[in-house]
């Protein structure tokens, strides 16, 4: 973050194609991309201390495992109240401070939750409402977030910078997970909340110190109006229905694993620090797959590739549900996370390139609102299942739930040819 950021993107930028790690030689990406690292850690943190919080107060409650799969629900209700007009004021205004602004709001809702825990202030339903409000700030946050990557790297780097964006996510899944559960486990989650907190600070100087181009692009006077154009771009686009359906139909189907995950690990009494274990190898099966989804993608089609996941990550989610043993649970996990980052890669290259710019981030909205309120509805439908059926029924109706969800692949395809889908890993 030292290093001095350039004002607009010149074109004299190396345009250089044939590596996944071209864009970090880009000074703005590179920037953004390691403070980007470090407040996704501290997400990963927070998620593993509110989960595991949660378990701590209503452990001994009939009710546990629909409060734990609402902490989920909570952190993306919001998707359904903001992320439309979010997606309408990413393409009107300057996306840099509406950034700043969104990045101070999670500052202060992680700072204040973390607080009042350490205090012993915090009871199930006062978590659940400090997590919306930490959720209302990252979805207002993220179709921006997604929309300035073509803005920060060379047209020719784009879908790398995409994949690599993927790849810094997955890293923070395999180290936060398990750092939070070795903060918790020696300290209390409100620490790992405050952690969160000073996370986004990073960001924060890169936003305060980049000097946006303004783009030249159409803008209308209400965000109402850009909204409405937003729709009717979506209406008339059959990519965008493919890419929309497909994402719903796999979100609430997929969810019920890491929303129920926590009450799995109690189960196996393996305490928080083991619950950060298993989201670590969620996490490094996630960049195995980043790895393996170069080398696939070059022998089947995109369609085959997510068909194919979407397979194991059912059969893994039905296991997860009748695993007695933590070591198996580990190696479930870990081929769950390969799976998962083969179908959401796809998912979300698509998204990135199926509209122009001066649409991307009403477009992404679209797409963010069907894959996070899926993940909701699906985390709040899952607990409730698992509340008056248990787990591994539940786990069972979720995986074949995921199979059903295949019939949708013949009428919205995902073509190869509109996807460049960059190698997420580079191997020497």
């Amino acid at each position: 973050m030292a290093e001095t950021l350039p004002t607009s993107l010149p074109s004299s930028r190396p345009k250089v194609r044939g590596s996944a790690l071209a864009p970090l030689r880009e000074p703005l990406f590179r920037s953004l991309w390691f403070a980007a690292v470090i407040s996704y850690i501290g997400t990963w943190m927070q998620n593993v201390g509110a989960g595991w919080l949660m378990t701590q107060l209503t452990m001994s409650k009939p009710e546990a495992p629909l409060m734990v799969g609402l902490v989920q629900a909570a952190t993306t209700l919001p998707v359904f109240f903001v992320i439309l007009p979010a997606g309408a004021l990413a393409d009107m205004v300057d996306r840099r401070r509406l950034l700043l602004m969104t990045q101070a709001w999670m500052v202060v809702s992680a700072g204040l939750l973390g607080i009042f825990t350490l205090l012993g202030y915090v009871t199930p339903w006062t978590l659940l409402v400090f997590t919306f409000i930490l959720g209302l700030g990252s979805v207002m946050n993220d179709p921006a977030w997604q929309a300035i990557t073509p803005e920060i790297v060379c047209a020719e780097n784009h879908a790398p910078a995409v994949a690599l964006n993927s790849v810094g996510f997955n890293v923070a899944r395999a180290i936060g997970p398990a750092l939070g559960g070795v903060v918790i486990a020696s300290t209390k989650p409100g620490v790992a909340f405050l952690m969160n907190a000073a996370s986004f600070f990073g960001v924060i100087f890169f936003l305060y110190r980049w000097k946006r181009a303004e783009p030249d692009t159409p803008r209308t006077d209400r965000v109402i109006d850009s909204m409405r154009a937003g729709f009717r771009y979506v209406w008339a686009m059959p990519t965008v229905h493919c890419v929309l359906v497909r994402t719903g139909a796999f979100s609430v189907a997929a969810s019920a694993l890491l929303a129920l995950l926590p009450l799995i690990a109690r189960n196996l009494e393996r305490g928080a620090t083991g619950y950060g274990l298993l989201l670590g190898s969620f996490g490094l099966g996630a960049l195995a797959g980043a790895g393996l989804l170069y080398r696939l993608k070059s022998f089947y089609s995109v369609d085959r590739v997510v068909v194919a996941a979407i397979v194991v990550f059912a059969l893994m989610t039905l296991a997860a549900g009748r695993a007695q043993a933590f070591l198996w649970l580990v190696l479930i996990l870990f081929l769950s996370g390969a799976a998962w980052i083969a179908i959401l890669a796809c998912l979300n290259v698509a998204a990135q390139t199926m509209s122009p710019p001066w649409m991307r981030a009403r477009a992404l909205s679209m797409y963010l609102l069907i894959l996070q309120g899926g993940m909701a509805l699906g985390s709040a439908a899952w607990g409730a299942l698992a509340t008056k059926y248990g787990l591994a029924t539940t786990m069972l109706v979720s995986s074949l739930a995921l199979i059903v969800g295949l019939v949708t692949v013949r009428k919205y395809p995902l073509r190869s040819s509109e996807l460049d889908l960059a190698p997420a890993v580079v191997r020497d």
